[in-house]
């Protein structure tokens, strides 16, 4: 009896045993079948995710709103690899081979949490989600993974100094930049005097204390401190417009062109175009002056009083820029008048009205069709008498050389010298090239030799958005410090005060003759900063390019039957 009972004790335990192991070994398999399937759930979330991330980049977030239902039928197939022939995907509503794709959800103008530290950004969060199984397995386990991903765009004049390319910097004298710097290949900090970054510093290829590998110049003599080091960071993601799969310096440089016939105007480059965003289009042309009203009403628009045009262009001034070797040809417009006409027309005003009550512009696009000008003549735009601009602010942008006469943005003249820009309303100037003249400017001189072109304290108070002559073997750029041009002598006395943005783009197409000639200019003492109003959303130019990136939030899995991750009560 006693051995029946040991004997019966014995296979209990050895039933219980194996039943343990076997329950253990289906667990086992379970939480590795698990496994298996959050796996592949996360891979169908990353597919989705790489080409969303692809289509913000080179094409922005209407792109993306485009292409949602292509998303959501997005799942690994076989023809990826055939590791997939044997996997089952679902979006949790029943529907197989589907991944569920959630429709932005925009938040406000926020800071960046990323390595651009301080930046902000108009950020869309997508959820992507994805359930997974294996089929013709022992167990039947699905497994669901959720992703979050943060969708920014980044107004481009937050950046004190931007560049689509290198970045040089190679002050004679103190400079202070004031503002976030950023180089979308390499910085070269080379100063002959003190440079001192106030702000964030970045660049996707390294910040470098030397020449550019082409300037043949000796060592930099000069001194850099970074005040905040821990915000110097290189490499990083570059930050690119999204204008396409090709976004050289040279393609980005379209924006400020005119469209080829027969673009779309809302393909990825037709939408960044400034011919295509603006209020009005100035046309001058071997017959004249014209204007029309922009592409948001199909140009329907035409101004054609001769007393209105003329009222705000002139076309009969010409001078010499002793850089280029040229004689100027600008289509003067005068600013000043172009503020009292947005305020009472009767023209551009009513179809303003039907896209903005305020009914005033804030965008000029000018474009040069004249076909007359010598060789040795060089067409360019010119703004003057602008120290007044419309209620909304005013962007300018034309595709040649552009040139700032006198005080600009700026209504109250206490505040000229400096850097309080209280008063000032938002603005920019998108040309091939920029450059200052004086207060002290006057045509008639421009022909003198430098000396006798003596510049005055100017103040000029606006985004920049333009090209530059590249440093080439022997010939230096002329760096950040040049990036506006001059043509008089300014001196230490003579300040030109700057407050707003320097965004470097791209090369120059018609100003191109190479920073360095003798008697075009003695440089001025540089009181520049970065104007602070641009971190306002509400005070930023018109019309103003965003970059494009893309961050990654939260990473759960998910219940099966679920696309939300549970929230603890």
């Amino acid at each position: 009896m006693l051995t029946m009972i040991m004997l019966g004790v014995a296979l209990a335990i050895l039933a219980s045993a194996m039943a343990w192991s076997a329950s253990s070994t289906r667990m086992t398999h379970r939480s590795i079948q698990h496994s298996r399937s959050v796996v592949a759930a996360e891979a169908a979330t990353e597919k989705v995710m790489s080409q969303m991330s692809r289509d913000f980049l080179n094409g922005g977030e209407k792109l993306v709103l485009d292409n949602l239902a292509s998303y959501r039928g997005t799942v690994p197939q076989s023809s990826d690899s055939s590791f997939w022939n044997n996997w089952e995907f679902n979006d949790a509503a029943g529907n197989v081979g589907r991944t569920y794709v959630q429709g932005g959800v925009s938040s406000k103008y926020a800071l960046l949490n990323s390595s651009y530290s301080g930046l902000r950004g108009f950020i869309t969060t997508y959820s992507v989600v994805a359930h997974a199984r294996e089929m013709n397995v022992l167990q039947d386990v699905v497994g669901g993974v959720l992703q979050e991903v943060q969708l920014a765009r980044i107004p481009i004049f937050q950046f004190a100094m931007y560049s689509s390319g290198d970045m040089e910097i190679s002050c004679g004298q103190p400079l202070a930049v004031t503002g976030q710097v950023h180089a979308n290949k390499t910085l070269y900090v080379e100063p002959d005097s003190t440079l001192t970054f106030q702000s964030a510093v970045t660049a996707v290829s390294g910040i470098l204390f030397q020449r550019h590998p082409d300037d043949t110049r000796g060592a930099p003599g000069g001194s850099v401190v970074y005040e905040k080091p821990e915000l110097k960071k290189s490499p990083v993601a570059a930050m690119t417009l999204p204008i396409g799969t090709t976004n050289s310096p040279e393609a980005i440089r379209d924006i400020i062109h005119p469209p080829l016939a027969g673009e779309d105007p809302n393909s990825a480059l037709g939408r960044l175009r400034y011919y295509n965003q603006s209020d009005m289009i100035l046309v001058v042309s071997n017959s004249g002056v014209t204007a029309t009203s922009g592409r948001f009403n199909n140009f329907s628009t035409h101004i054609t009083n001769a007393a209105e045009l003329a009222f705000l262009v002139t076309l009969t001034n010409s001078f010499k820029d002793a850089r280029e070797g040229k004689t100027v040809r600008p289509i003067d417009i005068n600013i000043g008048n172009l503020t009292l006409w947005s305020q009472t027309n009767l023209s551009l005003r009513p179809a303003l009205a039907a896209i903005n009550p305020a009914s005033n512009m804030w965008s000029l696009y000018v474009l040069d069709r004249r076909t007359t000008l010598a060789a040795t003549d060089l067409s360019a735009v010119r703004v003057l008498n602008g120290a007044v601009l419309p209620s909304r602010g005013l962007t300018v942008s034309t595709a040649r050389p552009l040139y700032v006469l006198g005080h600009y943005n700026q209504t109250n003249a206490a505040n000229l010298p400096t850097t309080n820009t209280s008063t000032t309303r938002p603005a920019s100037l998108v040309a091939d090239a920029v450059t200052i003249l004086s207060a002290n400017w006057t045509d008639a001189k421009s022909t003198l030799a430098v000396g006798s072109r003596t510049a005055a304290p100017t103040t000029v108070n606006a985004a920049l958005l333009t090209g530059v002559v590249e440093t080439t073997p022997g010939k230096y750029s002329g760096g950040m410090e040049n990036f506006p041009r001059f043509l008089e002598t300014w001196g230490a006395a003579n300040v030109l005060t700057y407050n707003g943005s320097m965004v470097k783009m791209f090369p120059s197409l018609y100003a191109t003759n190479a920073w360095g000639k003798s008697d075009v200019y003695a440089p001025p003492k540089r009181n520049w900063a970065f104007d602070a109003n641009f971190d306002d959303a509400a005070k930023l130019p018109p019309l103003t390019p965003s970059l494009v990136k893309v961050f990654r939030g939260q990473w759960a899995t998910v219940a099966p039957d679920k696309n939300t991750v549970a929230v603890a009560p």
